[in-house]
């Protein structure tokens, strides 16, 4: 298809999606021919195999899809893919920040094993780009393994985004860990070259390419979009202006949080802001729609499990703040930062329709991947992730698979169970713990509620024992300098934690010395 064709096809499914926007008929009009129960193809294993699309959101709030409850912003595709699958509702990321929450869904440890505890915000492009995930077994790297072509269509934000690693044969992928949204920088062959219309588009026109290349034999495929992620300015109008009249009581604007960021002053109230944060993602769902629509016209959709999800949650105004667990200093462990949309659909294969209240996280992503393809698992034994495929094929919600999971931003600490969530501030505090039950929007802190010092004391043990059996000592994060403002160094032999991490100006000091 030449780039007029692509761009006439993208439009007129903008035109489309917008003359009929809440009747349901987009959705309808690629809806995949779903086969329940098909039967496996003959020949060899690898022929049976099912292809694989992750397609993974940047800064997605757990609240920010039809699906998930938000009835104003628009996302029938998202919602289609609820529907012909499973949603977790309860999925958690490691790290509220977008660099070492995707390092553990592509390892399946924990920052304090891989090393990476904040964004990466230089060491991507030569002459010394640093490669952060070097030494470590990705889940890419055992597809490539056991036959599948793996590609990359979109964002890397994990150092040398120039060279294809860990099983990536194909590689489009995005210079820095950000990007404006027009005429953006990619890299493919090693080269940067700048790609002409809107980057969502573009990002969803190498990977159609790349499923239609590789449609006869099985295929993994990263589709990394850099949407919601700021600046919220860039989209297109149509869809900006598509929300003129939206109350946006999703995202109430609250006074101001004690801990709020300078990031947070031009977005508080600002109505721009939240049609951009808006419309970026219901961009990226007619994105979503054209991936669907693909697989259904090569006959595959019945044999291609694909994923959906974001590296880390978002709040747009939500406890007096915009952004993630970087949105506040000290950082935040707030719901809406640590949670992240998860869903996974393969007709015939996965439950459609169902919620699944099972806790999980993004560190249980990889055995559950591979247990889910038949594949070996390394049997890391510095990863604590274990597979959630039970809850997949249980007819009933089983919230019991996960009983508790933990998260962990540098210095800060939480352990989560269904009923309660405590907050640990190395080394002096603050500290909080939450009644999830009377309290799910976490505003009353019971931290000095003596009533509860033997939950507290027991949920610090817990915390403890965990983090002790799964920390490497050498990239604890306790021990780093993380602020939220970014990681320049590798953490290593040779290289002090401190060192690694951006310093942060008069702001956190002033903070440091009112806690």
């Amino acid at each position: 298809m030449s780039d007029q064709d692509k761009n006439t096809s993208t439009n007129i499914s903008r035109r489309s999606f917008l003359k009929n926007v809440g009747t349901g008929a987009v959705a309808a009009s690629v809806a995949p021919t779903v086969l329940l129960g098909a039967e496996q193809k003959g020949g060899n294993q690898m022929e049976n195999q099912p292809n694989v699309i992750f397609i993974l959101t940047d800064d997605q709030g757990p609240w920010a899809a039809g699906c998930c409850g938000n009835d104003e912003v628009r996302t029938p595709f998202i919602d289609q893919l609820a529907d012909e699958g499973t949603r977790f509702p309860n999925f958690f990321c490691t790290t509220p920040v977008c660099s070492p929450a995707r390092a553990s869904l592509m390892t399946g440890r924990i920052p304090s094993a891989h090393g990476v505890h904040d964004f990466c915000p230089v060491g991507n492009l030569p002459p010394n780009p640093i490669r952060y995930l070097e030494g470590l077994t990705c889940y890419t790297d055992v597809l490539a393994e056991n036959g599948y072509t793996v590609g990359l269509s979109g964002k890397w934000h994990l150092g040398d985004s120039f060279s294809p690693q860990h099983g990536f044969s194909h590689w489009f992928a995005l210079p820095r860990g950000g990007s404006k949204y027009n005429n953006a920088d990619m890299i493919r062959d090693g080269k940067v070259e700048q790609q002409p219309g809107y980057l969502t588009d573009v990002i969803t026109d190498d990977a159609l390419n790349f499923i239609s290349a590789n449609k006869e034999s099985p295929f993994y495929l990263s589709v990394n979009y850099n949407a919601p992620h700021t600046p919220f300015t860039g989209h297109p109008q149509d869809i900006v202006d598509s929300y003129d009249d939206c109350p946006f009581k999703t995202c109430p604007q609250e006074a101001l949080h004690p801990w709020a960021g300078r990031g947070t002053n031009q977005h508080m109230g600002n109505r721009s802001s939240l049609k951009g944060y808006f419309a970026a993602i219901t961009a990226l769902d007619l994105n979503v729609g054209r991936i669907l629509e693909r697989l259904s016209d090569l006959g595959i959709r019945e044999n291609t499990l694909v994923v959906f999800s974001s590296d880390n949650g978002y709040s747009c105004g939500h406890h007096g703040f915009w952004h993630k667990g970087n949105g506040t200093f000290p950082l935040n462990m707030y719901e809406n930062s640590v949670k992240v949309p998860f869903i996974m659909s393969h007709p015939g294969k996965i439950p459609e329709g169902k919620q699944s209240e099972a806790m999980v996280s993004q560190y249980d992503f990889m055995p559950t991947l591979l247990d889910y393809l038949g594949l070996p698992d390394p049997n890391d034994d510095m990863s604590p992730g274990r597979s959630f495929v039970p809850a997949l094929s249980r007819k009933t919600n089983d919230a019991q698979d996960r009983v508790v999971v933990f998260d962990e931003y540098g210095p800060v600490r939480m352990i989560r169970i269904q009923e309660w969530k405590y907050v640990h501030r190395y080394p002096y505090g603050p500290h909080e713990l939450y009644d999830l039950v009377n309290d799910a929007g976490e505003r009353k802190n019971l931290i000095d509620d003596k009533s509860h010092n033997a939950l507290i004391k027991d949920m610090r043990r817990q915390m403890g024992a965990w983090f002790e059996q799964y920390v490497i000592p050498r990239l604890d994060g306790t021990r780093c300098a993380v602020t939220g403002r970014g990681q320049a160094a590798k953490i290593g032999d040779g290289v002090y934690a401190e060192n690694a991490f951006r310093r942060r100006d008069t702001e956190t000091r002033q903070n440091r010395r009112n806690r």
